[in-house]
């Protein structure tokens, strides 16, 4: 029997199961949802969109789309576009038209679908997007330079390829039934009324979050309903402008001068996360596998096309300029999975084409499914053998990355920068990441386990993460998260001298191991009041005639070892119950304590 209910539960679990399988295993969470959308749906029939939602179906694919596409739209900010090189702006720009016709004219050709069909379809599969493309680069590891260049391509593209099927579709509805004069007056009237709505909801946000006329607890809520009703409001008083209307609105909000929407990107991400999850299991249930099989060879042509001749073709147009040789070229011509977004739009575009009677619009669902499994499974699996062949894989991590920006965090990577360490700086506490700017230290600011974080932090550098922050709600869930991502021995947190006196701040026994740092009694509270004391961090050279013991000796208790640097350049941080014996040639960063005055009882510096 059939209950409602318990298939809405199902795919929730199901949704949640398969994004933890993915991010276990470092997939992007993409694959598993389509295969369990996939096995629930047409293979044994548990759960079906149609059955489950009737009539809802279509306002529930909109309205989630509206969400993410406005979530995308929020991270499309002008400055990165021009501030990432000539590359992703022309990825962007060039690549986009590139890819855009190559993927028409084969779709056209070998599937015989209409012009506006194929064009359609070209749009739609423009886009990659960061929830596929950052998993992707963690385990490829390619070098810093070709990592830049896929994450912001991935991440600005994402809103471009979108609005650019929106506009395509916009064209499609617009010329039904109607003569040229009077379709490019439609699509005149859609798109003016999208841009217009868009505009006015985005800077009416925005002027809202800069005057703090919500209270903080609403700004969320208030920002998701309004958005909302732009949509419904752009689609009423223009047919299917909404989509525009949200797109433009999130790029307004997040071009806007002193408006951070930080918290509210954190939340549509959340929010987002779900919805997609969610949305494409359920879309994916709606697959007809029959009528995949049913066309056959000419599905075949069409990847080879996207795959094989418009990546390469569009990374080749847009190189022009850029100075990269042949190798790196060749690997982003490699990587170009297909997202979240083109399931989504495709979907409800075709649910859309469908209710107007369009023929033959059920074609572009399965279609762009078979292009985003095939990009993803196969660049998934052969991409880190493809940059290994190039010889454009970076070496393997070594920088640093230190939740908490102190003025001990602080000075600590500056000294760590003088050394050539490659560190970054990510705290929830503005003042802490503005006086890190100011050092010129690379900052992150925001929580570093956000999905925008993971769009962001450039992880595929990151070799060890010292947690040091006075988060101690958070500091858990950052070690935590950082383990599966770059490994359990390679995450370290200061010591809390409090769950030995305190049965209520007792941790697990798990995360008790990770709270090692420095050495036994190096807390957040002692960095702190040793750097106000006139504490300052040096590093300091071992020779032979002057040893480790010498060095400990010399210094006595007023030194903790931090950091050291072997003779090979491998780094290697100090531990409590974990001895490091440095060498000759070695270097030791370390923090030192000034002298004491024993009259006085203060401290001085050392003369």
């Amino acid at each position: 029997m059939f209950d409602p209910m318990i298939s809405l539960v199902l795919v929730g679990l199901l949704s949640i199961a398969c994004q933890y399988f993915a991010y276990r295993v470092r997939l992007p969470a993409i694959l598993p949802l389509l295969i369990i959308g996939i096995i629930v749906g047409p293979v044994f029939d548990v759960i079906n969109a149609d059955r489950l939602f009737g009539d809802l179906l279509f306002p529930v694919v909109s309205l989630s789309v509206a969400i993410i596409l406005f979530e995308g739209a929020l991270t499309l900010k002008f400055k990165d576009i021009a501030g990432h090189g000539n590359m992703v702006r022309n990825l962007c720009s060039v690549g986009v038209v590139v890819t855009w016709g190559v993927a028409a004219v084969a779709a056209h050709l070998s599937l015989g679908m209409s012009w506006q069909l194929a064009f359609l379809f070209g749009a739609i599969v423009t886009v990659t997007g960061p929830t596929v493309i950052v998993p992707m680069i963690r385990t490829v590891r390619p070098n810093t330079n070709l990592a830049n260049i896929l994450r912001w391509e991935g991440i600005i593209i994402d809103p471009i390829g979108a609005l650019l099927a929106v506009l395509v579709f916009e064209f499609i509805v617009a010329a039904q039934g109607s003569a040229i004069s009077h379709t490019f007056l439609i699509f005149g009237k859609t798109i003016g009324i999208g841009l217009v709505l868009g505009w006015a909801g985005g800077y009416f946000l925005g002027i809202s979050l800069r005057k703090n006329w919500l209270p903080h607890y609403l700004q969320n809520t208030a920002v998701l309903t309004i958005i909302l009703g732009v949509f419904a409001a752009s689609n009423v008083v223009a047919h299917e402008s909404g989509l525009l209307a949200v797109t433009i609105s999130g790029m307004v909000l997040a071009n806007m001068k002193n408006v951070n929407v930080e918290s509210i990107l954190e939340f549509k991400e959340t929010l987002s996360t779900l919805l997609i999850s969610g949305l494409f299991i359920l879309l994916a249930t709606r697959l007809d596998l029959s009528a995949i099989a049913a066309v056959g060879v000419p599905i075949i042509v069409v990847l080879i096309a996207v795959m094989f001749v418009a990546r390469p073709l569009s990374v080749l147009a847009s190189s022009v300029g850029t100075g990269l040789n042949w190798r790196e070229l060749a690997l982003i011509s490699w990587i170009a999975p297909r997202g979240i977004v083109a399931a989504a739009v495709s979907a409800l575009f075709s649910l859309k084409l469908e209710e107007i009677g369009y023929e033959g619009a059920s074609i572009i669902v399965p279609m762009v499914f078979m292009v985003i499994i095939a990009t993803v499974i196969i660049q998934s699996l052969s991409a880190a053998y493809v940059a290994k062949w190039l010889n454009v894989r970076a070496a393997p991590p070594t920088g640093f990355l230190i939740f908490g920006g102190s003025k001990f965090s602080r000075l600590l990577a500056k000294e760590m920068m003088n050394q050539k360490i490659g560190v970054c700086i990510a705290d929830t506490n503005w003042d802490a990441i503005r006086e890190a700017r100011m050092m010129d230290i690379p900052v992150y600011f925001g929580n570093p386990m956000s999905e925008h974080a993971s769009r962001n932090l450039q992880m595929e550098t990151i070799g060890t993460v010292l947690i040091m922050s006075p988060y101690k709600q958070l500091n858990p869930m950052v070690a935590y998260h950082f383990e599966y991502t770059i490994g359990k021995v390679n995450v370290w947190g200061l010591s809390n001298n409090e769950q030995a006196a305190r049965p209520s701040h007792q941790v697990s026994e798990h995360y008790a191991k990770k709270l090692t740092l420095f050495d036994e009694g190096v807390t957040y509270g002692y960095l702190a009041s040793a750097v106000a004391r006139g504490a300052s961090i040096k590093t300091t050279r071992i020779t032979d005639e002057f040893t480790f013991t010498d060095y400990i000796e010399t210094y006595g208790a007023r030194v903790t070892p931090l950091i050291a640097i072997d003779d090979s350049n491998h780094y290697h941080t100090f531990l409590n119950l974990e001895e490091i014996v440095p060498e000759a040639g070695w270097k030791i960063i370390s923090l030192i304590e000034p002298e004491q005055d024993d009259e006085t009882g203060h401290k001085h510096s050392q003369g």
